[in-house]
């Protein structure tokens, strides 16, 4: 039987934004992606903490990160991955429930990939365009059941 909302730290996440589930995990779409296929997969207990996390957890988080990494990435036509986790307030953490960010990641323009910090530091338009929680907007609800719906297609 399927839940109605899944605990994310204080929020709730409504069924239909998630696409994988598992006895100690789920992954869901994320509420303001920072690219295209910006995901998110967290336990379903609420850790707070990655020291928090039993060894089951962080096995079972960690291969669920790489199968749906590797089919968003194919997905997305993208050439890379990022993961990424906040482990705590003052390195960036903002809701207090583990999760990995998993963002397929675009051919970069760059003949190192670097470079594109030197430009971003040189170019005050492009700092402005990547102030990205001004950019960023909430999704509608349908908006992300649309998205987890393609998802479900093809991850297991």
């Amino acid at each position: 039987m399927t839940n109605e909302y899944y605990d994310f730290g204080p929020y709730k996440i409504h069924h239909s934004s998630v696409f994988y589930i598992t006895d100690l995990s789920f992954a869901f779409v994320n509420l303001r992606p920072a690219m295209p296929g910006h995901v998110l997969v967290c336990p379903k207990r609420e850790a707070k903490r990655v020291a928090d996390l039993t060894a089951d957890e962080i096995t079972e988080l960690w291969i669920i990160a790489q199968k749906v990494g590797k089919q968003l990435e194919s997905y997305h036509k993208a050439s890379s991955l990022r993961f990424g986790i906040q482990d705590g307030p003052q390195a960036g953490q903002t809701v207090p429930h583990v999760h990995i960010h998993i963002i397929p990641w675009p051919n970069a323009d760059y003949a190192k990939n670097d470079d594109k910090y030197d430009e971003i530091n040189e170019n005050e338009e492009l700092k402005q365009k990547l102030a990205l929680d001004k950019e960023r907007k909430d999704r509608s609800l349908e908006e992300m059941a649309k998205e987890a719906d393609e998802y479900r297609k093809f991850v297991f």
